[in-house]
C-alpha cells in the first residue's frame, strides 16, 4: 500500500543563547493510507515535537529542523512556507492537540470556530458550515449541541473541550489525523466513544491517523503498527501484535511492565484487620450546592456517606463533574458543605473556627493533581516544603527545619541537594514527589490524593504508586485515592466508592466490585476501560457501543447484596 507520509531521517534541535538541545535525533518512519500509527514514550521522548514537525508548527525562534525530509503524498513538505502549509492543515491534516484550553479562541463562541474550519477548507455556506458543526458537536458526545454551540471555551469542561478540539480536526475529514493524547482529559466511557466515532471515520473516509499517546490500551485497540519513542530517538517499530506479544527493546518491556492491568487479578486482599480498626474519617449525608451566578443551582455532592478505617485506602472513581473532587475538599474543610457533617477521628469538624481547623491542618493533607500548578514556581523546594513547618511552627531553628526538608526528600526518592533548585528544573514525576514530601511535612494520618498520577508517564505512575504503598506501611497513613485510571484503583486501594451526578452508588472491596459490580453504571465503567491487549481491545472498538445512559434516582436506599458491598437504587 502507498504510503501517506513518510518521514526520512528527521532531526529537530531547539537552540537559545544558553542552551542547544537535539529533541529529535535522525528518526525515520512512514503512515500508509488508511493505517493507524502509535507513537508511544515517556514525556520528553520527542513524541509532540514529532507531530509539530510534520505540521511545521513548531516555535520558529527556538526549534528548527535541522536535517531530514517530511514527504505528504510524495511531495516534500518540510520545505513548504507558511502559506503552503495554510493549504495542507486542516483540509489535508489535522491536529487534536493535547491541550484543548489553548486550542480555541477565548473570546469567539465554540461553533463559529469550528465553523470557520468548513468555510475555509470546504467552501461551505455560513448556514451549512453551522450544521455540519452541530452534526460533528452531536457525533463527538456533546449534549444539547444547539446551546453548546453558542457558549464560549470557559464555558466547557476540559473533557467537553477536548470532544470539542476533536470535532474541529475531523470537520473537514482529513487525509491524515494526528492525535496528539486525544483522550487524556477523557472519562473512560467517553474516551471508548471518541475512539470507536475515529475508527468509524476512519474506515468511512479511508483517513490515516497518527496516535500519540501513553494508554497501551488505546494503542492496543486502536493502532496497526507502533513505533516507541525514548530520549528523541525511535527505539523500536512493529506491528502492534508484535510490540506486545515480543517486544525487543528492554525500553519498550519496561513500560509494558509498569502497565497496570483491570483483567488481571488484584495481589493484595483486603487485610481483614479493617474490619475491626478504628474509623478515622467519616462522612455523613454530605451535600454541596453551588449557585450560579445567573441564577439556578448544581448539586455537586448529594447525600453522601461513607467512612475510611485508620490504615486504609478507599479510592473514588467516577466520570469528570461526578462530585469527587469536591467530596475530598469537604473532608479536608477547603470548601464548606452545605449540609451534612464529616467526623476525624471522632470529631465533628464543619463547625471548627479557624484556630481549630489550623490544629486539624496537621493531621489531614492533600496531594494535588497538578504538580506543575500546585508549586509556586519562585520558591526554592526548601521553602515549598519548609513552608508547612513554619506555619505550624514545628521547628526550632532554621538548621533543624533543612534537615526535615532533606529528611522528606530522601524519604520520596530524591537527593537532599534538591533542596537548593525551584520547581521548573524538575520532571513531572520529580514534581509530584515534592508535593507529595510537601503534604508529609506536618506528619499528617490521613491524605487526600486527588488525581496524583494523572500527568504523569506509565513507568513513573508506578514509582509514585510504590512510594504512596510504601509510605502508608512505614508512617501508618490513611489515604482516599481519588483517580479515574480504574486499572490503578484496582491495585492500589483496599475498598472502592463509584459516584455518579454527586452521589456514591456502589461500594464494595476493591477485587469484589471489579469481579463482581451490581449497578449497572458500575459495570459500564468497567467494560469501557481498555485493557493492553490488541486482540481484546480492537474486537471491543469495533463491535462495542457504549452508550452514555443516564440513571435517575427515585430512592434513596442503600441495600446489602453481598457482605460489605452495597449499591444505591
Amino acid at each position: 500500500m502507498k504510503n501517506l507520509l513518510t518521514v526520512k531521517k528527521l532531526s529537530v534541535a531547539f537552540e537559545s543563547s544558553q542552551h542547544y538541545l537535539n529533541a529529535i535525533k535522525n528518526i525515520s518512519f512512514s503512515v500508509k493510507k488508511g493505517e493507524t500509527l502509535g507513537i508511544v514514550g515517556e514525556s520528553g521522548s520527542g513524541k509532540s515535537v514529532t507531530a509539530k514537525a510534520i505540521m511545521q508548527l513548531l516555535p520558529s525562534q527556538s526549534a528548527r529542523i535541522t536535517s531530514g525530509l517530511i514527504e505528504y503524498e510524495g511531495k516534500p513538505i518540510s520545505t513548504y512556507n507558511e502559506k503552503e502549509m495554510e493549504l495542507i492543515r486542516g483540509r489535508e491534516v489535522s491536529m487534536i492537540f493535547q491541550d484543548p484550553m489553548s486550542s480555541f479562541n477565548p473570546t469567539i463562541k465554540i461553533g463559529k470556530q469550528i465553523d470557520e474550519m468548513s468555510i475555509k477548507h470546504r467552501g461551505l455556506s455560513p448556514q451549512k458550515a453551522k450544521q455540519e458543526t452541530l452534526n460533528m458537536l452531536e457525533l463527538v458526545g456533546i449534549s444539547h449541541p444547539q446551546e453548546r454551540y453558542h457558549q464560549y471555551p470557559h464555558e466547557f469542561s476540559g473533557g467537553m473541550l477536548q470532544r470539542a478540539m476533536i470535532a474541529m480536526a475531523l470537520i473537514c475529514r482529513p487525509k491524515l489525523l494526528i492525535a496528539d493524547e486525544p483522550t487524556t482529559a477523557l472519562d473512560v466511557r467517553i474516551q471508548a466513544q471518541i475512539l470507536q466515532l475515529m475508527k468509524k471515520l476512519q474506515e468511512k473516509f479511508s483517513m490515516s491517523i497518527i496516535l500519540i499517546t501513553h494508554d497501551f490500551g488505546v494503542v492496543a485497540g486502536m493502532c496497526d503498527r507502533v513505533v516507541v519513542m525514548k530520549d528523541g530517538e525511535i527505539v523500536e517499530e512493529n506491528d502492534t501484535l508484535s510490540i506486545f506479544n515480543q517486544p525487543q527493546h528492554p525500553y519498550t518491556k519496561r513500560l509494558l511492565d509498569a502497565l497496570p492491568r483491570i483483567d488481571q487479578k488484584k495481589t493484595t486482599h483486603f487485610p481483614k484487620h479493617f474490619n475491626q480498626a478504628k474509623t478515622i474519617v467519616d462522612a455523613q449525608q454530605l451535600e454541596k450546592v453551588f449557585h450560579l451566578k445567573l441564577g439556578g443551582s448544581v448539586r455537586a455532592v448529594d447525600q453522601v456517606s461513607f467512612s475510611i478505617r485508620q490504615g486504609e485506602t478507599l479510592g473514588l472513581v467516577g466520570e469528570s463533574g461526578s462530585g469527587k473532587s469536591t467530596t475530598g475538599r469537604l473532608l479536608l474543610q477547603l470548601q464548606k458543605a452545605t449540609d451534612g457533617e464529616v467526623l476525624f477521628e471522632g470529631m465533628g469538624i464543619h463547625q471548627f473556627n479557624r484556630k481549630e481547623l489550623k490544629v486539624l491542618r496537621r493531621d489531614v493533607q492533600i496531594i494535588f493533581q497538578d504538580p506543575q500548578a500546585s508549586l509556586n514556581p519562585r520558591m526554592k523546594v526548601l521553602d515549598i516544603i519548609g513552608q508547612p513547618l513554619d506555619i505550624h511552627k514545628l521547628y526550632r531553628t532554621k538548621k533543624e527545619r533543612r534537615e526535615r526538608v532533606e529528611e522528606l526528600l530522601e524519604l520520596v526518592g530524591l537527593d537532599k541537594s534538591h533542596a537548593n533548585r525551584y520547581p521548573h528544573e524538575f520532571s513531572g514525576g520529580q514534581k509530584q514527589r515534592i508535593g507529595i514530601a510537601r503534604a508529609l511535612a506536618v506528619k499528617p494520618k490521613f491524605i487526600v490524593c486527588d488525581e496524583p498520577l494523572s500527568a504523569l508517564d506509565v513507568s513513573i505512575q508506578a514509582q509514585i504508586v510504590e512510594l504512596l504503598q510504601d509510605l502508608q506501611q512505614k508512617l501508618g497513613l490513611t489515604y482516599l485515592f481519588i483517580a479515574h485510571d480504574l486499572a490503578m484503583v484496582k491495585h492500589i486501594c483496599d475498598r472502592v466508592a463509584v459516584m455518579y451526578n454527586g452521589k456514591i452508588i456502589e461500594v464494595a472491596e476493591s477485587e469484589e466490585l471489579y469481579s463482581n459490580p451490581i449497578h449497572p453504571y458500575t459495570k459500564s465503567l468497567l467494560e469501557a476501560v481498555p485493557v493492553p491487549d490488541p486482540t481484546i481491545e480492537a474486537e471491543k472498538i469495533r463491535n462495542h457501543n457504549i452508550k452514555l445512559q443516564q440513571y435517575t434516582f427515585e430512592k434513596n436506599q442503600l441495600v446489602e447484596k453481598r457482605p460489605n458491598h452495597w449499591v444505591l437504587v
